[in-house]
């Protein structure tokens, strides 16, 4: 396996992490043998849907790559679990290009759909973009997140101030600046004050 050594005395590893999940034996070697010539750490390979889900929970890799018929769970109801909790990128591996499985696919939240028979031209881009889509929707939700957190600690923030300058008389700036005070002297977060002041005097 390549790595790359850094000062620090523990190696680190650089290359892409996948969980393959195909039935077809000699189909999954080659998949696996593909990927590993091309620069990836395949994980795990397993031969099912319910393994699939196991391998991805285990491991966290960066990618995972999945065929749609499989035993036991096939790889878009995998896909759909792994997408519901957040886990990984799916690409998916399948002999039929008709249309439902398209459909179902696009709704799991599939990153990327390759149909057999393939060569690594067909695949490697496949998950490349993948990749990319994971990143660009990661970081697009972790924006979302941060502009609601700060959206609800403004919305605290003016509820605190207008408790304060109702129940003790202050005008807004010194409600501002008595919470900012009160942060300080006691080593809390303006939140924590705000939270504070809500549940003394809220209704």
């Amino acid at each position: 396996m390549l790595r790359v050594t850094t000062n620090s005395a523990e190696p680190t590893n650089t290359l892409p992490r996948v969980v393959v999940a195909e039935d077809e034996a000699l189909i999954r070697l080659d998949l696996v043998e593909m990927l590993e010539d091309n620069g990836y750490d395949v994980v795990a390979a397993v031969s099912d849907g319910e393994a699939a889900l196991a391998a991805v929970r285990e491991h966290r890799p960066d990618l995972a790559v999945f065929d749609v018929k499989m035993p036991a769970k096939d790889g878009i109801s995998a896909a759909e679990e792994i997408g519901r909790e957040h886990l990984t990128p799916v690409v998916l591996l399948t002999a039929f290009s008709d249309k439902h499985l398209v459909d179902r696919a696009g709704d799991a939240g599939v990153m990327g759909y390759v149909v057999k028979p393939f060569t690594w031209n067909d695949l490697g881009p496949a998950l490349t973009v993948a990749l990319r889509r994971w990143s660009d929707t990661r970081s697009l939700s972790d924006e979302l997140e941060e502009m609601k957190t700060r959206f609800e600690a403004r919305k605290s923030l003016d509820r605190a101030k207008g408790l304060l300058t109702t129940k003790l008389g202050l005008d807004e700036q010194a409600a501002f600046r008595w919470i900012q005070k009160t942060a300080m002297d006691r080593r809390l977060s303006m939140q924590q004050v705000c939270d504070g002041v809500i549940a003394e005097f809220g209704d």
